[in-house]
């Protein structure tokens, strides 16, 4: 069993409950990390028997263009499409942090973190 981790994918989004994020936006961090049996890809060597990370950043692209008022909602999505799409996936986090929150004060970021 092993696993791969796409982190630090950064996307300009609309997600927030007030008006003003959803008008405005932000920059949101997100972090998947994706268990899988991953013998077969190390002996073969053959793309097609991992999980293509490229196709997983375009579906959480995908994902982050649909905007949302929870975090929590952001996360789900990105966890059910993750895991139809990719049925080698046997368990996964996933991770969305949005930069400098609107909570009256300096914070670096607040996030969500689901797992299956």
């Amino acid at each position: 069993m092993g696993k791969i981790l796409l982190e630090g994918m950064e996307f300009f989004a609309y997600h927030g409950h007030y008006k003003e994020e959803q008008i405005i936006g932000t920059k949101f961090i997100v972090d998947i990390e994706m268990q899988f049996e991953t013998e077969q890809a190390e002996h073969s060597d053959h793309l097609s028997d991992t999980i293509n990370y490229q196709e997983v950043y375009q579906v959480v692209k995908k994902e982050m263009e649909i905007n949302a008022h929870l975090l929590e909602s952001v996360a789900r999505r990105i966890l059910d499409v993750v895991m139809r799409s990719f049925p080698k996936v046997k368990s996964m986090q996933v991770k969305i942090s949005k930069v400098n929150p609107p909570l009256g004060g300096k914070v670096k970021q607040v996030s969500c973190i689901l797992a299956n």
